[in-house]
């Protein structure tokens, strides 16, 4: 198995490092990166190595992302949709499920995968949908709605999408698939303009009868909260990814810091040298160190299978809460060690703070978290 070493190895995170700040300063996609990334392999990093990919399993690939996060955060960010869906392909096919096998094929040919899945204010997420399914003769779908989020806008060339099927009153379906960049009815507006993550030109999406063909309609499920795989395998590539940009960009954020500890002077000695200085370094060293272990177990049981019953929903959550609430504290603690110098424009912990800010805004929320652990522990009110 090629390691995230071999994949990522010091030049080229170097060669993404230097570009982030003019992505970040211009607000422009990170194409230069991509085409590098593609060139590594690294879109097919879930593909087989039979099928041409790297044939990594979770753990592996969350090391690639906290490693890609390091040097560019944005850039990771944005990689990531494309990575859920095939993380997703992957765990399906663990299970026996191949319904995405073309999904790890089609990455390999170096097709790049986006997530149009969060919609304005739907916070039902992946069990209800606000965009229209219409079905169409032949078993296709005509999809009409506004999705949010969009990483990838630029680039992509297929789009995961869903919507809810109301043909049926009595029992409405959400429905599942995937569309070409080419297919008539979906475009994009040219709104991405945020205090970080920039350089991953998340844009919103529009589909007006974007018909899906019914050999890429991947999925029927009920609307409202049930056990399907493919649901589950979404949310939990989506969690446990997501974790990984930011464990790795707390990461770069703590070798700032001690960086930063070194070249600084606190009553003519080192920074280094100064107790508090020192505390505040370790205990966002203890800090990351405790979401890493978290991160990697979770990657490991996902990999591996293990039934958590009830507990896997808030546990997924909870891990996305930790590893992002963590992230800000440790880039927070960065600035401090850095002093006055991190806050001027320009600086890598300056865009680093404004980037990880970021994490406050993906699902799962701080609210939600707590009402999955709490439904998990004391179990619904009012039979809800």
């Amino acid at each position: 198995m090629t390691s995230p070493e071999e994949i990522l190895p010091p030049d080229l995170l170097e060669t993404l490092r230097g570009r982030a700040a003019r992505y970040d300063r211009d607000n422009s996609f990170f194409a230069e990166d991509l085409d590098d990334l593609r060139s590594a392999g690294y879109l097919a990093l879930f593909t087989p190595v039979e099928q041409g990919g790297s044939g990594l399993d979770i753990p592996a690939v969350v090391k690639c992302q906290r490693r890609l996060a390091s040097a560019a955060p944005a850039t990771a960010l944005a990689v990531n949709m494309h990575l859920v869906w095939c993380g997703v392909a992957h765990l399906l096919a663990r299970g026996g499920d191949d319904s995405l096998s073309f999904v790890l094929e089609e990455a390999a040919q170096g097709e790049l995968f986006a997530f149009g899945i969060s919609e304005p204010g739907n916070p039902a997420v992946l069990f209800d949908s606000k965009t229209a399914a219409v079905p169409q003769d032949g078993g296709g779908y005509a999809f009409t709605g506004r999705k949010i989020f969009t990483s990838l806008s630029p680039a992509w060339t297929r789009l995961g999408i869903f919507g809810k099927d109301s043909s049926s009153e009595e029992e409405p379906r959400l429905v599942f698939g995937f569309a070409d960049r080419s297919t008539a009815g979906i475009s994009a507006l040219d709104d991405w303009n945020t205090m970080g993550m920039r350089a991953s030109q998340s844009r919103t999406t529009l589909l007006e009868e974007a018909v899906v063909p019914s050999a890429r309609i991947v999925r029927h499920t009920p609307v409202g909260p049930h056990a399907d795989a493919f649901v589950f395998g979404i949310f939990s590539l989506f969690e446990t990814l997501l974790s990984a940009v930011y464990t790795g960009l707390a990461g770069r954020a703590l070798d700032l810091a001690a960086e930063a500890a070194g070249k600084r002077r606190v009553q003519g000695e080192p920074a280094s040298r100064d107790p508090h200085t020192r505390w505040r370094v370790a205990d966002a060293a203890i800090r990351l160190d405790g979401a890493i272990l978290q991160l990697d177990a979770v990657a490991r049981d996902l990999e591996s299978g293990t039934d958590h019953g009830p507990f896997w929903f808030p546990r997924l959550s909870g891990l996305k809460l930790r590893t992002t609430d963590t992230a800000r504290g440790i880039v927070e603690t960065a600035m401090q060690v850095a002093g006055g110098a991190g806050y001027f424009r320009g600086s890598e912990i300056e865009r680093l703070y404004r980037d990880v800010l970021a994490g406050m805004f993906h699902p799962s929320s701080e609210d939600s978290a707590h009402d999955s652990m709490a439904r998990a522990i004391l179990g619904p009110v009012d039979g809800q």
